[in-house]
């Protein structure tokens, strides 16, 4: 294949599919260039995703990453968290299976069927609270419904205090950000790592009915207990990832079914279902971007191009949905009708996300209740008139403006 020149990605992410797109015309996995001018590969086609993710020769542990053992990384690169965090997601092999086994006691199927009660009052919740508005007044939806419900669903299951979830998930929120500066970046890292570990020695002290406390406890099988290492990195890695993905999730099936009223109608008279609508959504728009990181253990050959030993692979998920190989021409069109919505936004193989099931379950109760409440909801701005979120690791907007309803009457 052609050697071409990296993609130089934008830390500000002002349009993360027209430069899915232009990685893409490189090859479905091809170079790009990151914050520091670090070099890595870039994954957009749907084929060779499947194979990266379940390909043992990319790794996860960043041990893999020379340039982080000789100092050419350093700790405040803008990227660093990606690297320093210790949980499954920075694990492989027996290490990961160990990790992950630990979490999953959380979501087993009973688990998450039991959160329903939770979404459904925090949903109602937050509705209510919308139900105040004036008619006619602009309200910013993501921050109203899209974010704080999957963060306080996230936050009481693991038990986080109410005076400590601002500290809890600020991390995460910093995590995601591509333009932060190097002290930023620094001090983010210090900073939600103090964060996870008081909690963690919180629910050591008082131990509740939550999934931190489950966390903290030895495992029943042969009395192990995660360092406090992996207890940051895990409990950073849930609280960021249950309420930054579903947040993106959430605000882009709104904006989708309020700019396309036929197939909001579809859904309405129940010609389509809001399952038709969750799955379109995360293949049109998957809530991350360009997902860090996997590493090369030896030079591996995959579609026209080597990847050399030790070299980053970030993976695309924003182009590797609306992947033409794999969608046609209307890759890139919101449709809940079509029958093929292949999708990679949950992973593939051993890192599939453990989350997906409450992911699924609390979008299934928040989209239909919010589009009953209001069912004239409307954008307040023009689609290309909203904002980026401003990284190009995550697919998201900064603001979701809408009418909950049209103004009253004079």
């Amino acid at each position: 294949m052609e050697a071409r020149c990296p993609v130089v990605l934008d830390t500000a992410g002002l349009d993360v599919h027209a430069e899915a797109a232009r990685v893409r015309a490189n090859g479905p996995i091809s170079q790009v260039e990151l914050p520091g001018g670090i070099v890595a590969w870039a994954v957009t086609g749907h084929d060779v995703a499947r194979q990266v993710m379940s390909d043992s020769r990319f790794a996860k542990d960043p041990r893999n990453w020379p340039k982080v053992a000789n100092g050419e990384v350093p700790p405040d690169w803008p990227m660093i968290t990606w690297v320093v965090m210790d949980n499954m997601t920075t694990r492989d092999g027996d290490d990961h299976k160990r990790l992950r086994k630990v979490i999953a006691r959380g979501f087993t199927a009973r688990r998450v069927k039991e959160t329903r009660p939770l979404i459904e009052k925090i949903t109602q919740e937050l509705l209510d609270d919308l139900a105040e508005t004036p008619p006619g007044e602009v309200v910013d939806l993501k921050a109203r419904f899209a974010y704080p419900l999957p963060a306080r669903v996230v936050c009481d299951l693991f038990g986080v205090p109410e005076e400590a979830r601002a500290d809890a998930l600020r991390g995460g929120e910093v995590n995601v950000s591509t333009s932060i500066t190097p002290e930023e970046a620094e001090a983010n890292v210090e900073q939600w790592h103090r964060a996870m570990l008081e909690l963690a020695e919180h629910k050591r002290r008082e131990p509740g009915d939550d999934l931190t406390s489950l966390l903290v406890k030895p495992d029943g099988d042969d009395g192990s207990q995660l360092s406090d290492e992996e207890m940051a990195g895990t409990l950073h890695l849930m609280l960021g990832a249950g309420s930054e993905t579903l947040m993106n999730v959430l605000s882009h099936a709104v904006r989708h079914l309020l700019t396309h009223p036929g197939q909001r109608a579809l859904v309405e008279s129940g010609e389509a279902s809001w399952d038709d609508v969750f799955e379109e959504t995360l293949r049109v728009d998957s809530p991350a971007a360009m997902l860090p990181f996997r590493f090369a253990t030896e030079d591996v050959e995959i579609a026209g191009v080597v990847v050399r030993k030790g070299e980053p692979v970030l993976m695309g998920f924003a182009g590797i949905g609306r992947d033409p190989e794999i969608h046609g021409d209307s890759a890139g069109a919101f449709d809940i009708t079509r029958a093929d919505k292949t999708h990679l936004s949950f992973g593939h193989g051993l890192h599939y996300c453990l989350g997906a099931p409450l992911a699924r379950l609390e979008a299934m109760v928040a989209l239909p209740a919010l589009f009953e409440r209001f069912p004239r909801m409307e954008l307040a701005v023009a689609p290309e008139d909203l904002e980026p979120q401003g990284t190009f690791i995550m697919n998201g907007h900064r603001a979701l403006p809408v009418r909950l309803s049209p103004p009253a009457a004079s």
